[in-house]
């Protein structure tokens, strides 16, 4: 009940404040949702505001023009325009015409351009040599941008473009990832973590042309390399760090966002390669004396024109990288005499004791490969100096040159169509495929990964007049990621069900302190997948009255993620010592269970269920030219996890004794999730330098 007063209490001052603000006078219209804003102030000479004077702003590589009108109070502002070079020109009755050239909108941006208007007719034409101040004076938002260019042309491993996120201040890589290849790392997720402003990887929030792309563990999106290809088909991207305004949801913290680029009146294309190689790189501490290879190839072609000049415009592009890497592996493994029974004493492995091979162990020590590099004594000295002689251990060293081999193929194309002045729509589709494929620690098997992506998302965009404009947007986001997706034997016996622990399994996991830890045969290799799918659907309005720029609207994200991740495939026998495992001793004598699988029927496919609503209010009151209120108020709450056969198992209190399994998965405690917005963006001394 509590809830449900709250609710009916916001709803209500929504409605109270939306009508308090139609009261005032009809005029300008001032918002951002993907694209940028151009906004200013018309006056004279003597400073007096220029009303209903035309103000129209063109784009120079799509030709296309976007006009409003001022307001009573002389403001004006044109909304989500794309990112580009624009000319503005500027026209009202008893004035000069007045033209400004070297408008550069960036992904986000929100840029003031006031234009001062000259008495006399309207067929002379007067250019506004000042450029405009590159200032945010419209929103307290901290942000920055970087260009295509930038994108494209500074030097890049693996061309990914969030990369370049970390130019920006505040913004960090977490580098302490799992391998490819593990679930550890389906778990996490592929894409490269960013902690902003000292936030966690999953609060941040990732926008491709408006739609959230963020993985199924909710952090960055990513190929199994862990990067994002398409350099040449980002036109431009933001990184908003804090004071985000209320349209932006689903975060805590930064938000990064990406535009597509578009096609425009002339063609253009480009061909590309980049090539790395191990015969350029230099000899790491592991390595064998010779350097495992590496190649990388990555390229790709991009085209854009028009279909129709200055209406229907197009733009695709291609990437594909093929890359082999090597791997240095070093493991541990028994050595001579232990595979042989014969385990050292202490305190300095001069005496040795017999404990002999378990004749159902001598199977497994097959896939143990004898050492091909040095003996580990395991008893050191106070200065940690070896007390063995030469050459004795209970472990060795074995080496060898492995591979990782990724073959990716991205691709990525935008069709833009203006029907007329006031009304545009937008459609951009996206497609990433990585397979990848790499050998186990003893090289026993090859394990495959495999990560597939694809994005298409349709904007609409309709201006009803200047003080009133709507942008529609649907998306869906797909996500598949398996690690493991399969496997390949390379020794025989990684695929022989007769040394399985579960019947009609092969070979399990195997622990043994000191030795590098075995993951198993063909069966542990069971797929561990996720397939996330995301609908999405926002409404934006922008709305102006008075010196009020509102911007208000809502979304609907339905999440579908069906997922199977087992847990122990084919079993997993774990040894406190290395004599018990070759003596087929228990772990722990005192436990009677030995063994850890999976029972029948656990690890089956959970499709889980969400929804996440969001709705805000925006208030930009331009208080003076070079002050301006930032205000908002949103509101967003997400549904309860549930599984569509209730399987979900939850501790309802610390004191149970079992777990409930059940759906939903637990109560929500509250809809009261308002998050409210303030800030304010001033220019003090009125001179775009403080």
């Amino acid at each position: 009940m509590k809830s449900e007063t709250a609710y009916t209490k916001f709803v209500a001052a929504l409605v109270t404040l939306l009508l308090l603000l139609l009261s005032f006078p009809a005029g300008r219209l001032a918002a951002q949702v993907v694209g940028g804003t151009i906004s200013g102030t018309v006056s004279d000479k003597s400073g007096a505001v220029v009303a209903n004077a035309t103000v129209s702003v063109k784009n120079l590589a799509t030709g296309v023009a976007t006009a409003v009108q001022t307001n009573v109070q002389g403001l004006y502002s044109i909304p989500n325009l794309l990112p580009g070079n624009y000319q503005q020109t500027v026209s009202a009755a008893g004035f000069e015409t007045a033209i400004r050239n070297g408008i550069v909108l960036t992904v986000g941006s929100q840029m003031a351009s006031n234009i001062e208007m000259k008495v006399g007719a309207a067929n002379e034409t007067v250019e506004v040599s000042e450029q405009a101040a590159d200032l945010q004076l419209e929103s307290s938002t901290i942000s920055s941008s970087t260009n295509s260019q930038t994108i494209v042309e500074l030097p890049l491993n693996a061309r990914s473009w969030t990369d370049l996120a970390q130019l920006q201040p505040g913004v960090s890589t977490i580098h302490a990832m799992a391998n490819v290849s593990s679930t550890d790392r389906l778990g996490r997720g592929y894409g490269v973590e960013l902690s902003v402003s000292g936030g966690r990887p999953q609060q941040n929030n990732y926008l491709l042309d408006g739609i959230s792309i963020n993985d199924y563990t909710n952090q960055a999106p990513g190929s199994v390399l862990g990067g994002n290809l398409g350099v040449d088909a980002v036109s431009e991207f933001s990184v908003l760090t804090s004071n985000q305004g209320a349209e932006y949801g689903r975060t805590s913290g930064g938000v990064i966002s990406a535009i597509t680029r578009t096609g425009t009146n002339g063609f253009h294309g480009s061909a590309y390669e980049f090539l790395r190689n191990s015969a350029l790189d230099a000899r790491n501490y592991f390595d064998p004396p010779t350097i495992a290879p590496f190649r990388r190839n990555q390229f790709g072609v991009s085209v854009g024109g028009p279909i129709r000049k200055e209406k229907t415009f197009i733009f695709a592009d291609y990437e594909g990288l093929r890359q082999s890497l090597g791997l240095s592996n070093v493991d541990n493994v028994p050595s001579l005499t232990a595979r042989n029974g014969m385990i050292c004493n202490a305190p300095d492995c001069t005496t040795m004791t017999n404990v002999g091979v378990d004749p159902l162990v001598a199977p497994y020590l097959n896939f143990y490969p004898k050492p091909n590099g040095p003996v580990i004594c395991p008893f050191l000295d106070s200065n940690n100096n070896p007390l063995c002689p030469s050459g004795v251990g209970d472990t060795a060293i074995y080496s060898f040159s492995g591979s990782q081999i990724v073959t990716e193929n991205y691709f990525t194309t935008r069709i833009d169509h203006r029907f007329t002045g006031k009304d545009n729509l937008a459609g951009s589709y996206l497609y990433d495929n990585s397979p990848s494929s790499q050998n186990d620690e003893f090289n026993n098997k090859l394990i495959f990964t495999k990560t597939k992506r694809q994005l298409v998302s349709l904007e609409e965009n309709h201006l009803f007049r200047s003080s009133l404009m709507n942008s529609f947007r649907l998306g869906y986001h797909r996500e598949y990621a398996a690690a493991p997706s399969g496997s390949k034997a390379i020794n025989p016996l990684a695929a022989d069900t007769s040394l399985g622990y579960v019947p009609g399994d092969t070979v399990g996991f195997i622990g043994v302190p000191g030795l590098t830890f075995f993951t198993g045969g063909l069966s542990t290799q069971t797929p561990a997948e996720y397939n996330w799918n995301s609908w999405q659907v926002y409404d934006n309005v922008f709305l102006t009255k008075g010196k009020h720029s509102l911007k208000f609207g809502g979304n609907v994200e339905r999440i579908i993620d069906n997922q199977s991740t087992p847990s122990q495939p084919g079993g997993d026998f774990e040894f406190s010592s290395l004599p018990d495992f070759l003596t087929n001793n228990n772990a722990n004598p005192s436990d009677s269970l030995t063994l850890i699988a999976d029972a029948a029927g656990i690890a089956s496919r959970r499709r889980v269920r969400e929804t996440i609503f969001g709705s805000y209010l925006q208030d930009d009151m331009h208080l003076r030219s070079n002050l301006t209120l930032n205000l908002g108020l949103r509101y967003e709450m997400a549904t309860v996890p549930s599984e569509t056969h209730g399987k979900l198992a939850s501790l309802q209190h610390l004191t149970d004794p079992v777990v409930i399994v059940r759906s939903p998965l637990f109560s929500n405690p509250t809809l009261r999730n308002f998050e409210p917005r303030i800030g304010f963006a001033w220019d003090p001394f009125g001179n775009a330098k403080t």
